[in-house]
């Protein structure tokens, strides 16, 4: 699995012009699954993603994680983001998972989401979304569960 993970200040995901998910201060999550993905990969990447240390302490330290602050977090899926961009002006999409596995891992991450995290906000797995986010920092950073 392959997340970019955006430490925000407020972010949303709209559809058919009605936002299904919000969030102040926290994390954005583009999640991109890939064919070999496994629901113990799934755990780990969302562990990374609730613990990494990307808010600032009272030094102004990069040492507080999303639980941390009690920070929102919105999950949204991305399946672009395993293109493989080495050749010509076209992206492919051979390496991602397929539809069908790529909606199965992301509904699975979703529950353990809810599980772990109060009040988790989702993108919607194919839908045409929207996403607006006010980056903060910018602070941005890729996340992998190879």
């Amino acid at each position: 699995m392959i997340t970019i993970i955006q430490r925000v200040t407020a972010a949303s995901v709209t559809v058919n012009a009605a936002i299904i998910g919000q969030i102040e201060q926290g994390i954005l999550s583009l999640i991109c699954v890939e064919p070999a993905d496994t629901q113990k990969q799934a755990d780990r990447l969302l562990e990374r993603i609730l613990n990494y240390r990307i808010f600032s302490d009272a030094q102004g330290k990069m040492n507080l994680g999303l639980r941390d602050i009690n920070g929102g977090l919105l999950l949204v899926p991305q399946f672009t983001l395993a293109a493989n961009t080495d050749k010509g002006n076209r992206p492919s999409f051979t390496s991602a998972a397929t539809p069908e596995y790529g909606q199965q891992m992301f509904e699975y991450l979703r529950q353990k989401a809810l599980e772990l995290h109060p009040n988790p906000q989702f993108g919607q797995f194919g839908a045409d979304m929207q996403v607006a986010l006010i980056n903060d920092g910018p602070v941005t950073f890729t996340l992998t569960s190879r």
